[in-house]
């Protein structure tokens, strides 16, 4: 609520005010249910939904001090007023739009002071610009500021972007509600182009824009929660892995540090078709609990199994396997793919033997698949096609 005008139009401050309430309501769904009401079977990060209802709670607030400060208080000065609101805006909104962002990437915790300290010169400069009254200190020189600022969080972003990516891959075999790429850049984006408002030198064209701009923000971070799986960051309880043959020690019973791994780690051979085929000679400690564990008793049809269930389903640590898959230039969520194609391949084929009636989706869910985008991008890895080509051929 920029320009004067807007607060003779009527239908601005009807949408204006609609869209505080439902900020508001939107805030409290969120701070105060704790399951989620659209999409049940999700489990969000509970940080994540305590951030963002912060966020929609103060942006309710920001429409708020817009309108006593137009209305009710410094009506005569309006530089002083757009000093003081644009410097609520800036230290109050953008850094929880920065926690909300950083809260959607599980991987580890980031902090988040820094990009509260990048704050205080606004609050200085904007204390400067009410003593002296003057609209470079006051205004420009903070939304220079806040720019600024906005760029190097968007270059540590991406960085950051790319280590959850390495993260994801390293850990999780079936990527579905776990790769956000597309969800972030497109909150960037809004970020950015919500940076553009503090620009806006009152045009109600662009005060029409603004809110349009808010409504969007709120429904696509309210669907991001919602639809966002919590990602566990330490083992959890499992069912136990079948006993081994008589004869085998149990990998529990094993030492899995570095130096014995190194000893006993031999390259993966290449197997095709279900659960991977015979044991070969010569085989590892890790690599015939891999194969008794994971692919004899088909554990990788698992949904969303972790490399951490996997190392504790063959009885070592989760740094001890990926340092053994890395060894052999392979990572799990490669390993755990090649086995779910192999198995498609071989569901498909016997279907169309028996002449059974398959869709391609329903074989790959049979298969630890929940997104077929996930399966699709799998099978063009692992058999260098699309699953469609290989059918034809």
């Amino acid at each position: 609520m920029y320009a004067q005008q807007s607060i003779q139009d009527s239908l601005f401050l009807l949408l204006y005010g609609g869209i505080a309430m439902l900020a508001v309501v939107a805030g409290l769904y969120l701070w105060l249910r704790r399951s989620n009401g659209i999409l049940p079977d999700i489990t969000p990060p509970r940080a994540l939904r305590q951030w963002t209802a912060a966020f929609f709670l103060m942006a309710a607030l920001s429409h708020a001090w817009w309108y006593v400060l137009g209305v009710y208080w410094l009506t005569d000065d309006r530089l002083v007023r757009n000093i003081v609101a644009i410097a609520l805006d800036h230290v109050l909104l953008v850094p929880l739009v920065m926690a909300m962002l950083l809260h959607l990437l599980q991987d580890r915790r980031r902090r988040l002071w820094p990009w509260i300290l990048t704050q205080v010169p606004i609050v200085v400069s904007a204390a400067v610009g009410i003593a002296t009254h003057s609209e470079f200190y006051g205004f420009d020189l903070t939304t220079y500021w806040q720019v600024a600022v906005m760029i190097v969080f968007v270059v540590y972003y991406i960085y950051a972007l790319i280590q959850y990516g390495q993260w994801l891959r390293q850990n999780y075999a079936d990527l579905e509600h776990k790769e956000v790429w597309q969800s972030l850049a497109f909150a960037a984006v809004l970020l950015v182009v919500y940076e553009v408002y503090f620009t806006n030198p009152g045009e109600m064209v662009k005060e029409y824009l603004a809110q349009i701009e808010t409504l969007v923000i709120v429904v696509f971070l309210l669907w991001r929660v919602e639809s966002l799986q919590t990602l566990p960051l330490t083992q959890q309880t499992h069912p136990q892995p079948l006993p081994m043959s008589e004869g085998s020690s149990h990998p529990n019973n094993r030492q899995t540090d570095g130096k014995q791994a190194e000893e006993l780690s031999t390259p993966l051979p290449h197997r095709e078709g279900q659960g991977g085929g015979s044991v070969g000679v010569g085989l590892s400690g890790i690599e015939e609990a891999l194969l008794l564990y994971c692919e004899q008793q088909q554990l990788y049809l698992q949904y969303d199994l972790t490399l951490s269930e996997l190392a504790e389903a063959v009885g070592m640590s989760r740094e001890a396997l990926s340092a053994w898959f890395a060894e052999h230039d392979d990572t799990y969520n490669a390993y755990i793919n090649r086995l779910r194609i192999d198995h498609f391949v071989s569901l498909y084929r016997e279907a169309v033997a028996a002449g059974r009636p398959a869709t391609i989706f329903e074989v790959a869910h049979d298969c630890g698949y929940r997104s077929y985008l996930s399966f699709h991008t799998a099978f063009r890895q692992r058999m260098g096609m699309s699953v469609t080509a290989w059918i034809k051929s």
